[in-house]
């Protein structure tokens, strides 16, 4: 039993491992042991560099946010003083225009001044398209007014330029108790972006300005592309937010592992006066990029030993085994997909593989047959399902497919079209006289008959149900189909089949005839139903008879009838 069971085990092993898993499996059993024992002498190098990296960008993303607090306070400035000039213009009638001479605004990072009125309505500005643009329901403005004190918005998507930007605010009121109005700059953040170029182009670090929701505000000229996106991880500000809970500082680092699963070093500082923060990202992979590359410098001559025999066994094994099997599989692929005629060429294969190629081509060669045989009886199902087989002639369903095709053919050919309805007379009767199997007898008759006199006149006969036989007549108009009606009732009488209830003593037929030229105001019903009208006057002239419908055109199966 032991031995079983230990030979089982081998299958399953073989299974789970096949040629590659094996041979990658012996690569790293020789190599993996060698390259961990180097890489612990060089670990210790790459935390301190990482270190020494993690600390340098810490204090330039505190320098970065103290330059901003500076601008917060030339543009603090600028609005104290357009605010007075303003205010003495409201004196001299001419505000804007006052303050429009008295002030230039040279700093490059304000993109607009303007005077909003008591409701938040921009009366002048720097500029234009900015006049009449209502800006009362900002909640910067609305701080203003309220406080009565200067105040710097959250970051924001500017309603004008749609580029994010940051919002200043000063209620002339601080100067001058009676009036409403509140100046207002409006801050471009490309200066910022201007600020962090110290932080671009260096290998394995992204620093980005973010608001609260994650939205980048201002990045170096190497990282413009990510302006007004969303941070691509998801995770950052959760973990920063988490560390300013735990530390009660707004400046910080934390290690950080993506949704990549790569190593990231986070320095990250708050913006005074606003939410948003200036993340610093630094890739540990790229920044020790150095170090990495002694340590893959270190296994090379180890690795290129176990890559060769790796990349050799890979190769016959692809050649000898894995090229035969893709062969064979693309030929049954093929053959799956009914390329019945496609086989397995097995001169290109190795030896051990040609039994399997001749035992597929033998079974390609019998499936295809056997889908042609296939083939060949569905096609004659479909025939005989059409064809009554009493009388040999088509069945009601093969009549109404030839119906519709010349009803259609007709109506684009503006051509005409005739259908003759035929019923045997008192056929009831000659069954019960002379049984059913006498009585089938005689329907083939009239079926050989009908068919013969159908192929005379380029006609169609058809058993439409019991007794009733009809003929539809291509291209023919009334005179044509009365006289193929009148040929069809005398050839059945000249049969001579013996009726001994019938008046005539033979079997006779009464025959409907009805014409027209199909249009788009017709249904093919309609040459049916009068066919089958003009059969019914015959019935009622005594039989063995031909009756014609009173009109060609057919309005609707109503109309009236000659005989």
């Amino acid at each position: 039993m032991s031995r079983i069971s230990f030979g089982r085990k081998r299958v399953k092993l073989k299974k789970v491992l096949g040629i590659r898993g094996r041979l990658v499996l012996l690569a790293l059993i020789m190599v993996v042991p060698l390259m961990l024992e180097r890489a612990r002498s060089l670990e210790d190098a790459r935390a301190k560099q990482i270190a020494f990296a993690s600390n340098e960008y810490k204090k330039l993303a505190r320098h970065t946010a103290d330059s901003q607090r500076e601008v917060v306070s030339s543009v603090e400035a600028v609005l104290k003083s357009s605010a007075y000039v303003y205010a003495l213009g409201t004196d001299a009638g001419q505000p804007c225009a006052v303050m429009r001479a008295g002030l230039r605004v040279d700093l490059p990072w304000i993109n607009s001044l303007s005077v909003t009125n008591g409701t938040g309505r921009v009366l002048c500005s720097t500029e234009p398209k900015l006049i009449g643009m209502n800006l009362g329901d900002r909640d910067y403005w609305k701080r203003a007014v309220s406080s009565g004190q200067f105040v710097l918005s959250d970051y924001l998507f500017s309603r004008v330029t749609s580029q994010p930007a940051v919002i200043a605010a000063y209620p002339i009121a601080a100067i001058d108790s009676l009036a409403d109005s509140v100046v207002v700059a409006g801050l471009n953040l490309d200066w910022m972006s201007r600020v962090m170029n110290n932080l671009g182009d260096r290998p394995g670090v992204t620093a980005v300005l973010v608001d609260s929701n994650g939205v980048v505000l201002a990045a170096p000229d190497d990282l413009a592309s990510m302006i007004t996106q969303h941070l691509e991880d998801k995770t950052v500000l959760p973990a920063i937010r988490t560390q300013e809970a735990a530390t009660g500082s707004k400046t910080g680092i934390i290690a950080h592992i993506g949704p990549d699963n790569r190593q990231r070093t986070i320095s990250f500082a708050e913006v005074p006066g606003t939410d948003a923060r200036l993340i610093v990202s630094i890739d540990e992979a790229t920044v020790t990029a150095g170090i990495n590359r002694d340590i893959r410098s270190a296994y090379f001559q180890l690795g290129m030993v176990g890559v060769m025999v790796l990349l050799g066994a890979l190769f016959a094994a692809d050649v000898l085994v894995i090229k035969p099997i893709r062969a064979l599989t693309a030929q049954a692929v093929r053959f799956g997909r009914g390329d019945h005629t496609t086989r397995a060429e097995s001169k290109e294969l190795p030896a051990e593989f040609k039994p399997l190629a001749r035992a597929f081509n033998a079974m390609a060669a019998q499936l295809g047959q056997r889908e042609r045989e296939l083939v060949a009886s569905n096609n004659r199902l479909a025939v005989m399902a059409a064809i009554d087989p009493v009388s040999g002639l088509a069945n009601r369903r093969g009549f109404q497919s030839r119906f519709d095709f010349e009803w259609l053919k007709a109506t684009q050919l503006e051509s005409e079209l005739s259908l003759v309805m035929i019923d045997v007379d008192q056929f009831k009767l000659f069954n019960d006289s002379y049984g059913h199997l006498e009585g089938d007898a005689c329907l083939r008759r009239l079926g050989e008959t009908l068919d013969l006199i159908a192929g005379t006149t380029a006609g169609f006969a058809a058993r439409y149900g019991g007794e009733e036989f009809c003929v539809l007549l291509p291209g023919s108009g009334a005179v044509r189909a009365l006289q193929t009606a009148e040929m069809i009732r005398a050839a059945v009488q000249a049969l001579a089949i013996a009726h001994g209830a019938s008046s005539y003593q033979t079997v006779t037929v009464s025959v409907g005839v009805a014409s027209t030229r199909p249009n788009d105001t017709q249904r093919p019903a309609d040459l049916i139903e009068a066919a089958d009208a003009a059969l019914y006057v015959a019935k009622r002239q005594g039989r063995n008879t031909v009756a014609q419908h009173g009109q060609r055109e057919i309005a609707a199966p109503s109309v009236s009838l000659a005989s």
